[in-house]
């Protein structure tokens, strides 16, 4: 007989959540929750009413409050934790993980300070594992609500990421493997700062036509960027990339969007992340974006423009007046 596999998720937010639940369907796994009493609530009612209220867990889901328990016996290890939190938590963490056993990221940012990606920041604590990324067009919600949805491991070792497809997977979930790290994570981290040029463009209710002008140029931005850095272009077509834009641009759903609809109904940036329950990426990694931009001598007008009410207190208004003055050139410029 072989022993079932051990995974351990780190973070009990909602997408971390979700994925330990889905992953409790085909592997014993633990959920670590910094809260005691969040861990405990989802360990023994299985429901995480902070994040998912009145969405049931898998009833075979553990969670604790312990990090030592619950890395320990890990085969393998998903850290789900947001961007700011990412290194501390896995620092913390690092002692007690077995050797060798694969790591995946969940979180959708960039590190400020570094512009790391979080598969940069494993190699910088835990060298020497299997690394690798789990992403795409996924709502917490509508996945554990059980609609149809895919996502991607992203990993360099392609058979360790057809390995770990299984773990995953149910009826209605499917996962698919991509050897494009760097673009698989790029385009996850980067579509959260288009997402709140989207929400603000519904916010202010300027029509579809120009909403879908600004998805479709934030995507070229994402790509230009993305293989500036070295990605594959055809990565950004896929569920990493376009899917996910997709997804976090058009829901109302979005964290990211939300963002943008109050920032274009006048709300302050302070005002709004003091209100919200869960982590806004794409707040964050604006500024970190454009500084990867500046160093790769890459234009990315959208993305100035979010930083620019974000963090220099611009208007929405007046974000949407500085697309409209920019100039047009070859639509596939730097994408190809």
């Amino acid at each position: 007989m072989t022993r079932q596999i051990h995974v351990c998720v780190l973070g009990a937010g909602s997408w971390g959540t979700t994925v330990a639940s889905l992953a409790a369907a085909n592997a014993h796994v633990t959920l670590w929750a910094r809260r005691a009493e969040l861990a405990a609530e989802i360990d023994e009612t299985h429901e995480n009413s902070s994040y998912l209220p009145g969405m049931p867990l898998h009833s075979t889901l553990r969670a604790t409050s312990s990090l030592e328990d619950a890395v320990w016996p890990a085969d393998v290890l998903v850290v789900g934790v947001p961007s700011h939190g990412f290194r501390t938590t896995l620092e913390e963490a690092a002692k007690f993980v077995r050797p060798w056993i694969p790591i995946m990221s969940l979180s959708k940012g960039l590190e400020r300070g570094t512009a790391k990606r979080m598969t940069e920041v494993i190699d910088d604590v835990l060298p020497g594992h299997p690394v690798g990324v789990l992403a795409g067009p996924n709502l917490a919600r509508e996945v554990l609500s059980g609609y149809a949805a895919a996502a991607v491991i992203a990993m360099h070792d392609e058979h360790v990421a057809r390995s770990l497809q299984g773990l995953f997977v149910n009826r209605v979930f499917r996962v698919y493997t991509n050897a494009d790290v760097l673009g698989s994570e790029m385009g996850g981290a980067l579509k959260n700062v288009i997402a709140i040029a989207a929400g603000m463009a519904e916010g202010l209710g300027v029509g579809d036509n120009t909403r879908a002008m600004v998805i479709t140029r934030g995507l070229a931005e994402i790509t230009r960027l993305g293989v500036a850095m070295g990605a594959d272009p055809r990565t950004f077509a896929g569920l990493t990339g376009l899917g996910d834009l997709m997804a976090t641009c058009m829901s109302p759903l979005s964290r990211n969007r939300t963002v943008g609809e109050r920032l274009a109904r006048g709300h302050s940036i302070e005002q709004i992340t003091s209100e919200m329950n869960m982590v806004a990426e794409g707040i964050k990694t604006c500024r970190v974006v454009l500084e990867l931009a500046d160093r790769y001598g890459v234009d990315m007008p959208i993305v100035r423009e979010v930083d620019g009410v974000v963090n220099e207190g611009r208007r929405a208004t007046d974000a949407y007046r500085g697309l409209v003055r920019i100039a047009p050139t070859s639509e596939i410029h730097g994408v190809a």
